[in-house]
């Protein structure tokens, strides 16, 4: 990761007045495929996702994502690379939603806690379904495809 954008996540501090969330998308370099978890809540019940959720106050992204994935994975890996893929903000500018992507080397299997029941990985052209709304949204911007993609050819 640049080291620039590496201090700037690691110091950057969430704001308090907003909610603030944060989603990883894992990508093996060997297997060439993404992690998805099935969400096990009432809201999205049976909808793909992505690891990640509530940056807590005085958090950063980088804390947030570890604390997240060592929860809802039992992994995070002990070197990572990191790239920015979108900052959803919300129109009345009380919600942020900060995603990234992970390369690993290789897939993993994850050790799901109560939020997920199932896990795949799969190839960006054939992602599971139903996806989760914010997911899905995210799958609407030919920018944000256009990035997945330069990660593969980059990887």
């Amino acid at each position: 990761m640049d080291q620039e954008l590496s201090r700037f996540i690691s110091r950057r501090k969430m704001e308090t007045s907003s909610i603030n969330a944060v989603g990883i998308w894992f990508y093996s370099l060997d297997t060439q495929r993404y992690l998805y978890l099935m969400r096990n809540d009432p809201r999205h019940p049976n909808a793909w996702g992505l690891p990640g959720g509530k940056i807590e106050s005085n958090e950063t992204l980088i804390e947030a994502m570890n604390r997240e994935c060592v929860e809802e994975l039992g992994f995070w890996p002990h070197e990572i690379k990191l790239i920015p893929i979108e900052k959803f903000t919300s129109d009345t500018g009380n919600f942020e939603y900060h995603t990234y992507v992970i390369t690993v080397d290789e897939e993993f299997v994850p050790e799901l806690n109560g939020e997920h029941r199932g896990y795949c990985w799969v190839p960006l052209d054939d992602y599971p379904k139903p996806l989760h709304p914010g997911v899905w949204r995210t799958f609407k911007f030919s920018s944000v495809i256009d990035k997945l993609k330069t990660v593969e050819q980059l990887s």
